[in-house]
């Protein structure tokens, strides 16, 4: 059942699932929380307090808010596990929402006891020329996300995500029709916009202040990055000595989650026992 959190004028969507300790699922931009419709139960089943939240502007939450960062981000998930009674949380966070996790255990960490960040934007980006051109699932994806930036085309976001999930999920047709009619409503797509302009450099500063273990993971698939495998190093590499770690899961793109979740799952749960025991 939806429910929302009311912060000022605005309002957040999200669903609550289990018994146990907290964990937040919060997805990409252009997404919704059903991103994680495969991932939830299977960490209900596991024992563990599931929140589901659709980001500010996307899915059932609200628009017109003031800022789309992930700064903006990480005080709304901050926001929602006080709500839910306050922490220890972990926050699951993937794309945009993995920048945004990394800010909000920096600047709440009695609440944030670990993260799992899902092909996460979480450092300043640079443009490799030489990985732009020899690498043409990066080459694409790089184009229809710029094309959607720019123009706030739907065709080219559906392009990308056809690109961005090499494998489909099985309800792979009713979700793209999901995404087509959610991203059609007025003021969904100049959301999505306002996300991918933000620049991920304040949770690259923020970095060095995470003090809870962190669990990185890649798909050697993504065509976000030239080399997926190596951003997912540049992340831990700036995180203090010891707190971070990587899986890369072979063949997956940019929603692990929603590709091969069996696998996300089976990555996620040992760590979870190790940062958020259950009682």
């Amino acid at each position: 059942m939806t429910e929302y959190l009311h912060l000022g004028e605005n309002s957040l969507a999200y669903d609550v699932a289990g018994q146990g300790p907290l964990v937040v699922l919060a997805h990409g931009m252009g997404d919704t929380r059903r991103s994680y419709r495969f991932v939830a139960p299977a960490l209900v089943e596991a024992g563990y307090r599931v929140a589901s939240v659709d980001l500010r502007g996307c899915g059932e939450s609200s628009l017109g808010w003031d800022g789309y960062s992930r700064t903006d981000i990480a005080a709304d998930l901050v926001a929602l596990v006080r709500h839910l009674g306050g922490g220890p949380a972990v926050i699951v966070g993937q794309s945009i929402s993995g920048g945004a996790a990394t800010i909000a255990a920096a600047t709440a960490p009695h609440l944030i006891t670990g993260l799992v960040e899902l092909a996460p934007f979480t450092r300043a980006q640079s443009f490799p020329v030489g990985g732009f051109l020899r690498v043409r699932p990066y080459r694409r994806g790089t184009l229809y996300l710029g094309r959607t930036v720019l123009t706030g085309s739907l065709v080219s976001w559906k392009k990308y995500l056809d690109l961005a999930y090499p494998t489909k999920p099985a309800d792979w047709d009713a979700e793209l029709a999901r995404t087509d009619a959610t991203l059609s409503e007025p003021g969904r797509m100049k959301a999505l916009q306002a996300m991918a302009r933000s620049k991920p450099t304040d949770a690259g500063a923020q970095l060095t202040n995470v003090r809870c273990p962190v669990l990185v993971v890649e798909g050697s698939a993504d065509p976000d990055w030239a080399d997926p495998r190596a951003e997912g190093e540049r992340i831990i590499g700036d995180l203090p000595a010891g707190l971070g770690e990587m899986t890369v899961l072979e063949g997956a793109g940019h929603y692990p989650h929603a590709e091969v979740p069996d696998q996300v799952v089976a990555v996620t749960l040992p760590f979870l026992a190790r940062v958020l025991p259950r009682a």
